[in-house]
């Protein structure tokens, strides 16, 4: 019997996200399994993946805040903001200062405008960005406002003429960490990219809760290590239904509303997740439906 759930993957380097839903698939022996926010392939950590029914819940999480740990190159830039790519141009850091690093980080800490990196899955015109970059073509995107919550520098490292920044950052959905070693690079004038990214959390899902793929391989195919009533309680706020009100909910009708801010999950008496559900106009209306099948 295939379950319905979420995985917390530590996915490893050098493969795409993509290639650990393909996995998960084989493992998992179902067809219905997808991710929760991409992971380019230089970057480790935490990747959600939902299998059968919490596939519906993946959207919830792509929009959740992220936090990561990255090292970012100052001296050095690249055609893809991060080490994968060719070097484009390089500079002296002698006169750089970590009093001068962390202000930077600093002075774009909040909402900021920022431009995705040219080497990126965002569609132009239907193409992905990538793509079009490697066919040769010169690529610009527009700016998107996204939310800088908290850049801390851990350490900073000098070797040859090049600086190495250790920091953590959480952000919201939709930010490219690749961007912010680029933009650093840029506005100190030296020019910036990543070297190492690990994403640790996504939203409250952590690393401590992550399982390796070799982890997932040896216990196949009971490979789910959130069920999807675990996993609905730790992503979001909870309410319980009556039983009159889980027959209602679960019809697709909307029930009174009890003050949540939404969106929230809908519980029925045995502790089965009803659907995620938000108020408004007076109602408390379901997003999406969960009942079991």
């Amino acid at each position: 019997m295939n379950v319905d759930g979420l995985i917390v993957v530590d996915k490893p380097g050098g493969m795409t996200s993509h290639d650990v839903v393909a996995r998960i698939r084989r493992l998992a022996k179902t067809r219905r399994v997808g991710h929760g926010g991409t992971l380019d392939p230089m970057a480790t950590g935490v990747l959600i993946i939902g299998v059968n029914r919490a596939t519906r819940l993946l959207t919830y999480v792509i929009g959740a805040r992220k936090s990561y740990s990255a090292t970012i190159r100052l001296g050095q830039a690249t055609v893809t903001d991060d080490a994968e790519g060719d070097v484009t141009s390089t500079a002296s850091t002698a006169g750089l200062t970590g009093e001068a690093i962390r202000a930077e980080l600093a002075a774009r800490t909040g909402e900021i405008d920022q431009v995705p990196s040219a080497v990126s899955a965002i569609k132009i015109n239907g193409e992905r960005a990538y793509k079009r970059v490697r066919d040769g073509e010169q690529v610009e995107l527009a700016a998107r406002r996204v939310t800088i919550f908290r850049q801390e520098v851990l350490e900073i490292r000098r070797t040859d003429d090049v600086v190495d920044v250790d920091v953590d950052v959480t952000s919201s959905s939709g930010t490219y960490i690749r961007a912010i070693a680029r933009d650093l690079g840029t506005s100190l004038g030296v020019g910036g990219h990543l070297t190492a990214l690990r994403r640790t959390s996504v939203g409250d899902l952590t690393l401590a809760g992550a399982a390796t793929l070799k982890q997932l391989e040896e216990r196949a195919p009971d490979v789910v290590s959130l069920p999807m009533a675990e996993a609905a309680r730790q992503a979001f706020p909870q309410r319980e239904a009556t039983v009159e009100e889980a027959r209602v909910l679960s019809h697709g009708g909307p029930l009174e509303p009890v003050g949540i801010a939404g969106p929230y999950a809908v519980f029925d008496p045995a502790g089965n997740v009803l659907a995620i559900v938000s108020e408004r106009d007076g109602k408390a209306r379901a997003e999406i439906v969960l009942s079991p099948a």
